[in-house]
């Protein structure tokens, strides 16, 4: 779909990577352990335009990947989603990256990854697609391209002209701690753009990472406060969220789900809160308009984990409604 069937309301554009994750075809073992795998869609940036898009909002990614199958089964798969491909480069050298993911008996995710380098770290910034950037209402990105060059500037530019131009800038540092030479370099890379965002989203166990100390306790979480920011959420999983403006704070619960996999939840979450976001600035200003946007966000993550797959499993407007409902 190109800009002129989804033009229709505010756009959000997401940057960063695509890839293509492998997943044990048998839930619970480690990636030695596995026999056989299942190709899906990663990344990201990617899964939150495609979150947006299945809610009705209008999305574009920008980002790169290999001009191989896999980079055109990703581009196709966003196409088919809704998101416009305007921005989306192929690089003839490099393929597109791989990552192989497992979530093992005691829930937690293993990353095996291959990308070296992989398309999405060589997107340069005279690739850009600057038009698409500034007509943003919001912009969203991660950390994962601020790991090596020139993606890295690519970045650097892209943040540059959306700000520029009056953008919000959304930010999700999505730690992935392989992609990085070390736990330092990822926490200094991280925070290397923290105070330029306008809200951002981390989990509780970025929190404890970036941090060093305990998510549950307030001060601990505020030390990452800056007053530059609107909004800075804190996802606890199934419990919910925790929210701090400037203003106010508080917590959402979560939604009780028969959990089968959680990749993509985060995403899912963000995609749901931007959504709501692009449609109603207001949300920082108003505690009850918030706290009903990420309630709604709260559902879509929720949603999101009861399949498998990060995309297949990424929820539409009516499901979120049934499960606020119900």
């Amino acid at each position: 779909m190109s800009n002129s069937a989804k033009s229709q309301g505010p756009l959000i554009v997401s940057f960063g990577e695509m890839l293509i994750d492998f997943v044990p075809d048998v839930a619970g073992v480690s990636l030695a352990e596995s026999s056989a795998f299942i190709k899906a869609a990663g990344g990201a940036p990617a899964n939150v335009a495609c979150a947006i898009a299945k809610l009705g909002g209008v999305s574009a990614f920008i980002g790169k990947v290999g001009e191989d199958e896999f980079g055109r089964m990703l581009v196709d798969l966003l196409k088919k989603n809704g998101v416009n491909c305007d921005g989306v480069c192929f690089d003839k050298q490099a393929r597109t990256a791989l990552a192989f993911v497992t979530l093992k008996t005691d829930g937690q995710r293993e990353f095996m990854f291959y990308r070296n380098p992989s398309a999405d770290m060589l997107l340069k910034d005279s690739e850009l697609n600057m038009g698409l950037i500034k007509k943003a209402k919001i912009f969203h990105y991660g950390s994962i391209s601020l790991i090596s060059e020139p993606c890295k500037s690519a970045h650097m530019a892209a943040m540059k002209a959306a700000k520029e131009a009056g953008v919000l800038l959304s930010y999700d540092p999505n730690v992935r701690l392989p992609l990085w030479p070390s736990p330092q370099a990822a926490r200094d890379g991280i925070k290397s753009i923290w105070n330029q965002a306008d809200f951002i989203k981390v989990s509780d166990d970025e929190v404890a990472f970036l941090t060093q100390g305990d998510p549950e306790k307030e001060d601990v979480v505020l030390s990452l406060w800056n007053d530059n920011f609107k909004l800075l959420i804190v996802t606890d999983g199934p419990k919910g969220c925790r929210y701090f403006t400037k203003s106010f704070k508080g917590r959402v619960n979560g939604f009780k789900v028969k959990t089968i996999d959680t990749t993509g939840a985060g995403d899912a979450f963000v995609g749901a809160l931007l959504y709501c976001i692009a449609n109603d600035t207001k949300i920082f200003n108003d505690e009850q308009k918030l706290k009903e946007a990420l309630l709604f966000a709260n559902a879509c993550g929720a949603i999101s984990t009861i399949q498998k797959g990060a995309i297949p499993s990424l929820p539409d407007k009516l499901q979120a409604q049934q499960l606020i409902k119900s």
